[in-house]
């Protein structure tokens, strides 16, 4: 947490600075480009605030309200900075970029121009540290997991990290698009470079609000554990003795640090209530032992239909399959034991 608010900081820090420098440039040389990066900056500033707030409101203990806890509190605020991207960022991108090639021909002197390299250059240096800071978080974590940073950014349901990875990368892009519609527009005296960049910076601004949003909306409706997560549960409760069938194994992310597993099992028969309740608390300590993020265990006595048997073998071959795709290994046939063989239905 300590790590994700620090990454947090470093960006509002270096937006607050680039939102400033863009802001003057952009009035004092007329360039709209600069104006909608200036935009773009002022966004990614809101955005940081948003997800500091996650940050504390997240933190608090569950309680009467909310027994689940309040995880999901990133998840919203996340979603109201992809919000605020698409509204601020590419919204104004998109006016700046189209009053400019709308407007007359204005005659643009050198000394704008220079302005304009320099406020971009300077951003690019402060975006670039920004950036740096959020990188280097991700490949840690990244190696924590045992994954690439890019398939670990893309699984993670940390989304903190992420939208500020994706701001400052889409910034530095911005910043380049902006330098390139500058420096055609020096080249040929054409302002429709200067809008042209501006309209692209827009597209590139609505294209990661929507991927951004879109993660935030899944897992703020209830977006089920990493395949890995799910293997695990799984396996603990498969590799038991006490436990003869699971017809049903649902997960769901209640915070980017906290999952919820719920299970239907059958027992042994011959067991009493006593071993059942022990066989219960094993499987929940071991499942925690191995997977930290497990807040959350329900076990739920069932007896599993016929047809259980041929959804179990379906859905742990593909949870199987999406682990091997993370991992970066190639994937192999699913096979069952201990429980899958004696009865078997799972769903993640």
């Amino acid at each position: 947490m300590a790590e994700t608010r620090s990454t947090v900081l470093v960006a509002l820090g270096a937006n607050l600075l680039v939102a400033v420098a863009k802001g003057a440039g952009g009035v004092l040389s007329g360039s709209s480009a600069l104006l909608s990066e200036a935009a773009h900056s002022v966004a990614d500033c809101l955005n940081e605030i948003f997800l500091l707030l996650s940050l504390n409101k997240a933190e608090r203990p569950a309680d009467r309200t909310h027994p689940f806890g309040y995880g999901k509190e990133r998840f919203f605020w996340s979603l109201l900075a992809a919000v605020g991207i698409f509204v601020s960022g590419a919204g104004y991108s998109a006016y700046q970029g189209i009053s400019e090639l709308t407007s007359p021909p204005r005659p643009t002197e050198l000394r704008e121009f220079v302005i304009v390299y320099v406020v971009l250059a300077a951003s690019l240096l402060l975006e670039g540290w920004s950036l740096r800071t959020a990188v280097g978080q991700v490949r840690e974590q990244a190696g924590e997991a045992g994954r690439s940073p890019a398939t670990f950014l893309r699984r993670s349901p940390d989304p903190s990290v992420k939208t500020v990875a994706s701001e400052d990368a889409a910034a530095v892009v911005g910043i380049v698009l902006a330098a390139a519609g500058t420096a055609l527009h020096q080249l040929t005296g054409n302002q429709l470079w200067d809008g042209l960049a501006s309209l692209a910076i827009a597209v590139l601004l609505a294209g990661v609000a929507v991927v951004l949003g879109k993660d935030s909306k899944d897992l703020l409706i209830g977006e089920s554990a990493d395949p890995a997560v799910r293997l695990t549960a799984y396996s603990v409760l498969d590799r038991r003795p006490e436990i003869t069938g699971i017809s049903e194994l649902l997960t769901m992310q209640l915070g980017p640090n906290s999952v919820l597993v719920a299970a239907h099992v059958q027992f042994d028969p011959s067991l009493s209530a006593g071993e059942v309740e022990r066989t219960c608390t094993e499987a929940e300590v071991e499942m925690r032992e191995r997977v930290p993020s497990l807040r959350q265990v329900f076990l739920d006595p069932s007896r599993p239909s016929g047809k259980d048997s041929a959804l179990v073998s379906e859905r742990l071959a593909q949870t199987q399959a999406e682990v091997a795709q993370l991992d970066g290994e190639p994937a192999v046939r699913a096979t069952r034991s201990g429980t899958a063989r004696r009865v078997a239905g799972r769903q993640g």
